[in-house]
């Protein structure tokens, strides 16, 4: 590498995120305050350029909090003169107060991102190993960024499409800002009229007693089962093992018709036990299949201590091997109850009853010429809700590990 090779990447690298921030930002104004405007990312590369070329332009520890600020200053700087006076390609005197909250937060993301990509390494030349350190933090940032956006762009609009109301969504269809003119009757009118007029209540709670009902079979039948095929020895062991997620090879959709006319002759069609005898019956394989791997990684010199110790298999099951498996019984859990939760297929083919819908049906329903469309978004973020607070309540026992140290050598 030659003498200032270092500062080269810094403006690779900030004229890169400047592209990025930039249309980020700009998509997240328009959605955000309902005007149009054209990204300027040919300045915002150019102000990221600078940034980076500056803060790579000295070493490790000349980069202060005076040079923090310089490089600030360099990315509003380079942006306003670039883009003449409108940094988001439009007059100040539209939308102001969006405008310069979107000027701020283009100037920190970009300069914070640049920082973090190049933090540690020497201005001037660089080992192929700094080399790479810079790309794979380039990498992982841009695929954090791209993902993030992936899952919060849709369910921004989906929030902001359920609060508002029909004139304002023909008055122009892509403006997703908030009109808190309405007051909390007008915003949240959609959601009240789903429990009022749409039977929401009642898809609400089939969806519950459906998707706990299958979190408890699935549990009843996959602890003792996976136990069986990580501890015991009996005919047949190692072919059970292998084969549990066979029936994962024939397609739900090939199932379907012949499940409808079996559960039609046993009046199971229109009820939801009869969602609960097909639910448990596609996830217990795969419920099987994750806790025998867990089951087989806790030490057997635990359960055969409690044997020892005058328990049953039952007891050492119940005393020992289940409580150190709440985490791995709290991922089965979860990802069984979201399965049971968004289910479409066998929900769609066996509920005709409007009382017997399950919300995934219920929203589907939603999805008619006659019904505005506020009201299914509204009906989509009240099916999302419950998985995502589900979900990062979890995520304690998801992380924890509660068989470190449990056995020492």
């Amino acid at each position: 590498m030659q003498p200032g090779v270092g500062t080269i990447a810094g403006i690779v690298t900030g004229a890169i995120w400047g592209l990025v921030w930039m249309v980020v930002v700009s998509v997240t104004f328009m959605l955000a305050s309902g005007a149009i405007t054209t990204p300027p990312v040919g300045a915002a590369m150019l102000a990221g350029a600078v940034c980076g070329g500056l803060i790579m332009a000295f070493g490790p520890a000349a980069r202060t909090p005076g040079l923090t600020i310089a490089a600030i200053a360099s990315v509003a700087i380079a942006l306003v003169i670039a883009t003449f006076g409108a940094p988001l390609g439009l007059p100040l005197s539209t939308a102001p107060l969006a405008q310069f909250a979107a000027f701020a937060a283009f100037v920190g993301l970009t300069w914070a991102a640049i920082s973090e990509c190049v933090r540690g390494q020497p201005s001037g030349r660089l080992t192929r190993y700094q080399a790479e350190v810079i790309a794979i933090r380039l990498a992982k940032g841009l695929g954090l960024v791209f993902f993030t956006v992936l899952v919060a762009l849709p369910f921004y609009v989906m929030v902001m499409t359920s609060l508002k109301n029909q004139a304002q969504l023909i008055a122009n269809p892509l403006d997703f800002s908030l009109d808190l003119s309405q007051g909390p009757a007008g915003l949240f009118r959609s959601y009240v009229e789903l429990f009022t007029t749409y039977h929401f209540g009642t898809f609400l709670m089939n969806t519950a007693i459906v998707a706990i009902g299958t979190v408890i079979i699935t549990l009843s039948f996959a602890v003792p089962g996976a136990y069986a095929v990580a501890r015991l020895r009996f005919p047949g062991q190692a072919f059970l093992s292998r084969s549990i997620l066979l029936i994962y090879m024939v397609p739900a959709i090939v199932l379907v018709i012949p499940l409808y006319a079996v559960f039609s002759q046993l009046g199971l069609r229109n009820t939801l036990t009869g969602l609960l005898i097909v639910y448990p019956a596609t996830t217990i394989p795969v419920a099987l299949y994750m806790l025998q791997g867990y089951f087989r990684g806790i030490p057997s010199e635990l359960e055969e201590a409690g044997l020892m110790d005058g328990l049953t298999r039952a007891g050492v099951i119940s005393k020992i091997t289940l409580p150190l498996s709440l985490p791995a019984l709290a991922s089965v859990a979860l990802y069984v109850f979201m399965i049971a939760w968004n289910e479409f297929l066998f929900a769609f083919m066996f509920l005709d009853n409007i009382d017997m819908f399950t919300l995934s049906r219920g929203v589907v329903s939603l999805n008619s010429s006659e019904v505005p469309r506020q009201h299914l978004m509204a009906g989509a973020v009240i099916a999302t809700i419950p998985v995502l607070v589900l979900f990062l309540w979890f995520e304690r026992f998801l992380v924890s590990g509660l068989t470190a140290g449990s056995v020492k050598g």
